[in-house]
């Protein structure tokens, strides 16, 4: 498949290039001569703009982590007007949660990408998840307010929440998991989130 480009846009196009191969095949299918001829331009021409594969495969991987943090969001937006307070943070947190494994398991090979480059940019100093992160952390923060969190039992809950639905999410896409029926999967989910919701809202005795 050719992606046309205007003059002056080639690096966008080689970028939407490559987030079609990482759709397509995961951060291995990135590589920077098909993406290059995919936009129609020579190997020499992609390597104006990119230095080598992994300078591309850090710019989709970056934009994976933008889409990832785009549909946790549209779940948050659709949450309904009426909720209480309590409700509104609990299911903040659920609905981010939900975000992220529908997001992993619609888009496996771009999820894949999205952290390829993560232990490099942990490595770097930055802050490779802020997106997705910010939100969890958001949510959380919302549960203290609203009084449904202890502030005591606040500190490490993102790592918690993030291994559950990390894991959760690996299971199905390419561990143990991966065969089980869709509708499984959906309840399974579901009740790791309530898990997850009682867990945060009573101490351990």
């Amino acid at each position: 498949m050719t992606t046309p480009y205007h003059h002056g846009n080639l690096r966008s196009a080689l970028v939407d290039a490559g987030l079609e191969l990482a759709r397509a095949k995961g951060p291995d299918g990135v590589v920077l001569r098909e993406v290059a001829r995919r936009v129609g331009v020579s190997h020499n021409a992609a390597y104006r703009h990119f230095a080598d594969r992994d300078e591309l495969l850090l710019e989709i991987a970056d934009r994976g982590m933008t889409e990832l943090s785009r549909a946790m969001q549209a779940r948050l937006d659709a949450l309904p007007d009426e909720l209480d307070a309590v409700s509104r943070a609990r299911r903040r947190l659920q609905e981010v949660g939900r975000g992220y494994v529908d997001f992993a398991l619609a888009e496996e090979g771009l999820f894949a990408a999205a952290f390829s480059c993560f232990a490099e940019k942990v490595a770097d100093g930055s802050d490779p998840e802020s997106g997705p992160y910010e939100l969890l952390t958001a949510a959380l923060d919302d549960l203290v307010e609203v009084g449904y969190l202890d502030t005591s039992r606040r500190p490490g809950a993102e790592v918690a929440c993030w291994a559950a639905v990390h894991g959760f999410s690996l299971l199905h896409l390419e561990g143990p998991l991966r065969v089980v029926a869709p509708a499984d999967r959906e309840a399974a989910l579901t009740g790791l989130l309530d898990t997850m919701d009682r867990g945060l809202g009573r101490p351990v005795r």
